[in-house]
């Protein structure tokens, strides 16, 4: 593959996996502030869906271009804004991890409650909170990599 083609690629799935994050966090926000269990549970689904069919293909699509990319322009791994890059790759992956596990988890909650008719329970709100707190770091340290894929900074 020649390195237009792998960086095509690499900046098309980077926008993906930033854009199904946050749009997903997005939608699943408004829906727990409805504080309606149907809605959470239908909008919990699709998060559910977007996250296995764009976050986790591109979480792996990622790396292998990144590295690729590196490779044909002959940058050493051990320039500062790659190790930075990786360093918060791995960061953001190992907040979305949990938040996966927090989602179905809220998706199921939600359909609980919407089946008994009853409010979002006590577990629910504290895993909101756990899933905010897991998005944020996430989400800047996406931002950062970003601004290292564009800057190359020395």
């Amino acid at each position: 593959m020649d390195y237009i083609t792998a960086k095509w690629l690499h900046i098309l799935s980077s926008t993906l996996l930033f854009g199904t994050g946050i749009g997903t966090a997005y939608y699943l926000y408004c829906a727990t502030r409805t504080r309606n269990p149907s809605i959470v549970a239908a909008v919990g689904r699709n998060v559910i869906t977007a996250d296995w069919m764009f976050t986790a293909t591109t979480i792996v699509i990622q790396p292998l271009t990144g590295f690729y990319l590196v490779y044909l322009a002959d940058i050493p791994l051990t320039s500062r804004w790659i190790i930075w890059s990786i360093g918060l790759y791995l960061l953001a992956g190992a907040c979305w991890l949990p938040v996966v596990w927090l989602q179905i988890r809220l998706q199921r909650l939600a359909a609980d409650a919407s089946e008994k008719k009853s409010d979002l329970p006590d577990l629910y709100w504290r895993y909101f909170r756990f899933w905010i707190a897991l998005g944020i770091p996430a989400f800047i340290a996406l931002v950062i990599i970003f601004y290292l894929m564009v800057a190359k900074p020395v």
